[in-house]
Order: C-alpha cells, then sequence, then structure tokens
C-alpha cells in the first residue's frame, strides 16, 4: 500500500501483508471461514451443530477451520470432562469483532440475491 507516497506493508505476528484487506482476508479468507463465523456469531456450537448447519463442509475441512480460527484467535474451544467428552465452539472477544464485516457481507449477498437471483428450495436444485 502507498502511504504519503511510500509504500509499506503490515507485520503481526512475524506476517508481512501487502495492506490492510490483505490482513483482513487471511483471517477470514476461503470459502468457510465467514460461513463457521455466521453460524457462531450468536452463541457457541458443538462441531455436530455446526456440521448440520453447514451441509457441504467436509469434516475434515470444518476441523481445519475451525483449528486455524482458534489458532488465530478468533475462535475458542472448551472441551468438557463427560462422557461422552463434550466440545463446544464460540467466538473470543477478537473473532466478536469480526461479526459486523460479516453481517456486511452477508448484507451485500442478500441485496444481490434479491436483485440477481431468486430463492430456492436446496432440493430444486439438486
Amino acid at each position: 500500500m502507498i502511504i504519503n507516497g511510500e509504500e509499506k506493508s503490515i507485520l503481526i505476528r512475524g506476517e508481512l501483508f501487502h495492506c490492510a484487506l490483505d490482513l483482513t482476508m487471511h483471517y477470514i479468507g476461503g470459502k468457510w471461514k465467514t460461513i463457521v463465523l455466521w453460524y457462531l456469531r450468536n452463541d457457541k456450537k458443538r462441531f455436530s451443530e455446526l456440521k448440520k448447519q453447514i451441509p457441504d463442509i467436509t469434516e475434515k475441512m470444518l476441523s481445519l477451520q475451525l483449528k486455524s480460527l482458534e489458532e488465530d484467535g478468533i475462535v475458542k474451544r472448551s472441551v468438557y470432562a463427560e462422557v461422552p467428552p463434550r466440545v463446544e465452539y464460540e467466538l473470543t472477544d477478537f473473532g466478536r469483532t469480526l461479526i459486523p464485516v460479516v453481517e456486511a457481507i452477508a448484507q451485500w449477498g442478500r441485496d444481490l440475491g434479491k436483485k440477481e437471483g431468486k430463492l430456492v428450495s436446496r432440493e430444486e436444485v439438486l
């Protein structure tokens, strides 16, 4: 990015980012992260609940996305010593700062869907 005629980058946690958007997309980029954030925005969820709400994601991919979000400090994983063990995922305070961004992205999609698309049931398309 250019600031006052000088090329600058953002260095955070040992990684160099071209600009603020590059940094943001590092945290929420890809097909699934924003969707996972969407379903965690109101309350904590178990892995199986997230999988039901995102039927097209594989268990492996959901696990990878949750692990990445946890490593970035966006999601907290809580394990309860029960039989069977219970694991819940929830947004951290840092993760909650992304909710306005995710809601703005969702609104943009709703507006585009109303303008150029139509709502259909999943069965109609499959």
